[in-house]
């Protein structure tokens, strides 16, 4: 239905259309993700984390020798490809983090603040026009977020902040991702590169707390992996076919995929405050689709 209401009044051009498939099996896989990492159970943050990018990097070396893309990537990408890989690991760490503290929708919604942020670093990175519009649904959605992070001031509203900083370092790096590939970058480099730095970074950081997880938590932590490798290597394909700044509303649906899977998983309630915080914020954006200043 979501979907649906995205699409009305839009051209459905085959490169448009197949973005909007893509980031649509992408944000199922995200959101089936997100389930595992509750599953998981308190399992320290960087081992899921590791796990997380460990598939990511397997499936992406067989993807490169199968296609003959460049380990390395091209002279001029590489420090942009370094940038993409670190704002992703900073944004997935801050998502696992408050995912272990709020619900798996609350954490979801704050970190789909992102296509927000993506319209910011778009606008810097590939000189994609900002508006007034643009601007002010951007405040509006930053206080309509204010409704599912509940300021208190004190301790209790960190999980949710962070939750708001994955946001911001996801949508640095997705503006980058379609940036890399005007470049002419390839999307298995791409994901190389993210999954290498990300283990890198992570290893150590891991096996310093290192838990041997039980046997229901391996196949956990494999899920975890798996699901999010697929979800890379499909968003990363989607933003190939389309402006970044007109994919970013199909990211919502990772929020109706992660709150059905919260309801009907984990037995989670519905917040009547972030659920009309989440309702505004995909309201404005969707206004911001549909008016075509996105």
């Amino acid at each position: 239905m979501i979907l649906m209401v995205f699409m009305i009044d839009f051209p459905m051009q085959a490169g448009y259309l197949k973005s909007v498939v893509l980031m649509t099996i992408s944000s199922l896989s995200f959101a089936v993700m997100s389930l595992m990492v509750r599953l998981a159970g308190d399992l320290p943050l960087f081992e899921k984390v590791l796990f997380r990018n460990l598939v990511s990097l397997l499936i992406s070396i067989v993807i490169i020798l199968k296609s003959g893309a460049s380990f390395r990537g091209k002279p001029g990408n590489r420090l942009y490809l370094l940038l993409r890989a670190l704002g992703g690991l900073l944004g997935v760490v801050l998502y696992f983090y408050s995912l272990s503290y709020l619900s798996i929708s609350d954490a979801t919604m704050l970190n789909k603040m992102s296509p927000f942020f993506v319209i910011l670093f778009a606008g810097f990175f590939l000189n994609e026009k900002i508006n007034r519009y643009q601007i002010g649904g951007i405040v509006v959605a930053f206080l309509a977020a204010m409704l599912i992070i509940k300021p208190q001031f004190n301790i209790n509203m960190l999980p949710a902040l962070l939750g708001l900083g994955s946001a911001i370092f996801a949508g640095l790096s997705y503006a980058l991702i379609r940036m890399l590939k005007l470049r002419g970058e390839s999307s298995g480099t791409i994901v190389f590169y993210f999954s290498l730095i990300s283990f890198v970074v992570t290893l150590p950081l891991a096996m310093v707390r290192f838990v041997m997880p039980t046997p229901v938590q391996w196949l956990y932590l494999l899920g975890i992996g798996v699901f999010a490798a697929a979800g890379q290597l499909f968003m990363t394909q989607a933003y190939q076919y389309a402006r970044a700044s007109d994919i970013a509303p199909y990211k919502y649906l990772h929020v109706l995929f992660a709150a059905l899977m919260g309801i009907f998983f984990l037995g989670e309630g519905v917040d009547i405050l972030s659920l009309t915080g989440s309702a505004i914020i995909v309201m404005v954006f969707f206004y911001l689709y549909k008016k075509r200043y996105v």
